[in-house]
């Protein structure tokens, strides 16, 4: 369970003294802790726990992205590298990232699947990918290949 997986980590980065691997599995432990209290009216049985932390590896992820690309124009590179150094610590807690012909294999068989057959259809598809796939894959990649397909 990636839950524990996370746990074992920090444990093993206090251990280590390793103080950026720790710094930042506290935060996804503390974004794990915010989601599970948003989540705490809703009934419990129901949700699929490692698909949410996937979720957030993956939002963390696109948000550290982000940050790179500010401190880069504005010229605070040692911060930009920060934020790759825990990229690549979140990246060690998500599944393996498809490939993009792997990616183009997954949006044929999605279209083919449901019978997509224009435009109109790609929420559906998006929809079966994001369930099937979660965390696996870019779905902005994604998104583009089923429209190159579907029209």
């Amino acid at each position: 369970m990636l839950r524990d997986e996370l746990t074992q980590a920090m444990k093993d980065a206090m251990r280590a003294k390793d103080k950026r691997v720790l710094g930042t599995v506290r935060l996804i432990l503390a974004a794990i802790k915010e989601r599970d209290i948003e989540l705490r009216t809703q009934d419990a049985a129901d949700r699929d726990d490692d698909a949410i932390i996937t979720d957030i590896l993956s939002k963390m992820v696109k948000q550290r992205n982000d940050s790179i690309k500010a401190y880069e124009e504005g010229g605070r590179c040692e911060l930009a590298e920060r934020e790759r150094e825990e990229i690549a610590i979140i990246q060690g807690f998500l599944p393996k990232q498809l490939s993009d012909a792997e990616v183009k294999a997954a949006a044929e068989a999605v279209v083919k699947d449901l019978g997509a057959e224009g435009l109109k259809d790609i929420g559906r598809c998006m929809a079966a990918l994001k369930t099937k796939y979660a965390g696996q894959m870019d779905f902005a990649k994604a998104s583009t290949t089923i429209k190159g397909l579907l029209s």
